[in-house]
């Protein structure tokens, strides 16, 4: 009996052959089963990461760092007639940031090929969601960092009777209390603030977001109802998505488990058991989600630019921004990398690995604002300007 002609469906540009004609090499003969992998990683960087599309995101080629140039604001004057117009000294103010590439960023797991065919369930696309959801989780984690630092820091421009407007630090509430941050009305009303701040400031109006701890966000939904200053699209599952359908004075509304909120990242569950300093009481531990925020300061192996530390944002509880608020470079974006022949062979399994090299940074305070609990401004690690 002759043998059957096999459909060469795992191997790239192979026709119906014999067995015996077919390649047996590892990476030739399941050339094709890696494709479902790599959307998998994607689509799992992609659904959990919202802060790549809300800031100023450029590719780093051939270079370590990339600058971006800063220009402050020109005067105007009368002429006086008969006198020769030759241009204002200084009249353009000009400055710079750089951003540096980070070190390479990896999430990867080994994928024994006798547990893979043992497994009643598909490994490779859980892997592979898993390792797009650590990459995406600390990308915008650093992000959301860079951006709550800029809401501290002055302007680069800061010539003589040119300095611009730096980051402003807005207390959610009249009170040093952290519960403030759960009041729908009181987070409402900062909400009117940092709009009314990034207008004072010159901040475009266009793309302005803001990113809040979900109980936050779900306390807004509850209010919309009855508060009439939530300006909604649309109501429903959809409004509860979280996809930045609701805006408050203009300002679209995100929620995210990657801000630093009260110096960690996740949620504070209730609100009676926090005191004036954003804290949980031991009473309450074990009943919420959270992990510590942490340390991604300069001096940190891996880390090439300031991110700052932990203590830094126990105040911290929520962020407006406008898409010029930061900046994030990417040299290698969100990739996927398998091993395959010798080493399978050797290992008898491969090596699964999600890779990105990028690196982040505020660029223009003045579009940064940082909502704060439990202190003043100003408690939090610089004053507002």
């Amino acid at each position: 009996m002759a043998n059957a002609l096999t459909t060469a469906i795992g191997r790239i540009n192979s026709t119906a052959s014999t067995p015996l004609a077919l390649s047996t090499a590892y990476d030739t003969k399941y050339g094709t089963y890696l494709k479902l992998f790599s959307g998998e990683m994607f689509k799992g960087f992609q659904t959990n990461t919202i802060a790549r599309d809300l800031v100023t995101k450029r590719t780093l080629k051939n270079g370590k760092s990339l600058q971006f140039i800063y220009t402050g604001r020109m005067a105007a004057a009368f002429h006086e007639p008969g006198t020769p117009i030759l241009g204002t000294e200084n009249a353009l103010p000009v400055a710079e940031k750089t951003i540096q590439m980070d070190d390479l960023l990896i999430s990867s797991a080994f994928v024994y090929e006798l547990d893979e065919t043992l497994a009643h369930y598909e490994l490779r696309g859980e892997i592979a969601k898993k390792i797009g959801f650590a990459l995406a989780e600390k990308y915008d984690r650093l992000i959301f960092r860079a951006i709550t630092r800029g809401a501290r820091a002055a302007h680069p421009v800061s010539a003589t009777n040119k300095v611009e407007p730096g980051g402003t630090q807005i207390r959610v509430g009249t009170t040093n209390l952290g519960s403030n941050a759960y009041a729908s009305d009181k987070l409402v009303n900062a909400f009117y603030d940092a709009a009314a701040a990034l207008d004072e400031k010159g901040v475009s109006s266009q793309g302005r977001v803001a990113v809040l701890n979900p109980r936050q966000y779900y306390e807004l939904i509850q209010a919309v109802n009855s508060n009439g200053l939530i300006n909604r699209d649309v109501q429903g599952t959809a409004l509860q998505g979280a996809t930045g359908i609701i805006e408050i004075a203009g300002i679209k509304i995100h929620k995210s488990m990657n801000i630093p909120f009260f110096g960690k990242y996740g949620t504070k569950y209730g609100t009676d058991a926090i005191d004036n300093t954003g804290v949980v009481s031991p009473t309450n531990v074990g009943s919420h989600v959270e992990a510590a925020v942490e340390d991604a300061a300069a001096d940190v192996a891996g880390i090439n630019n300031e991110y700052g530390e932990e203590t830094e944002f126990k105040h911290s509880c929520g962020l407006i921004f406008q898409k010029e608020a930061a900046g994030v470079v990417e040299a290698i974006g969100p990739q996927v990398q398998v091993t395959n022949g010798d080493v399978s062979i050797m290992y008898q399994g491969d090596i699964i690995l999600g890779r990105l090299a990028m690196g982040a940074d505020y660029l223009n305070p003045a579009a940064c604002v940082e909502l704060i609990a439990g202190a003043a401004t100003g408690a939090t690690g610089a004053a507002a300007f």
